[in-house]
């Protein structure tokens, strides 16, 4: 039996106490960070008013994404958009060292 642990998040500012297994709180954390980060997107874009509402649509946005990705052959396209896009910013940042060398 895995021990579980309480984790307390935020998710669009407010707080929520989770309990999880240890071994799984690296992909709870990952998954408030991706779900926050939904939330507030739709929150900033204006056109839904209410926590409640907010957290439906981003739930049925996710719940898209995951049947998209299924459907898709299980590749995530989210997920190589994010690596791209970090491993551009790791290459803009390393970029204006390398021209200092010629």
């Amino acid at each position: 039996m895995t021990a579980s642990k309480a984790v307390d998040v935020a998710i669009m500012g407010s707080e929520f106490r989770v309990t999880c297994p240890d071994e799984e709180r690296e992909e709870l954390l990952q998954a408030v960070t991706y779900l926050d980060k939904k939330m507030c997107e739709i929150r900033d874009n204006g056109k839904v008013v209410g926590a409640e509402r907010i957290a439906i649509m981003a739930a049925l946005n996710i719940a898209h994404e995951l049947l998209a990705t299924r459907i898709r052959g299980s590749f995530d396209m989210g997920e190589f958009k994010r690596r791209i896009g970090h491993m551009r910013t790791v290459l803009d940042t390393a970029a204006p060292e390398q021209d200092k060398l010629f």
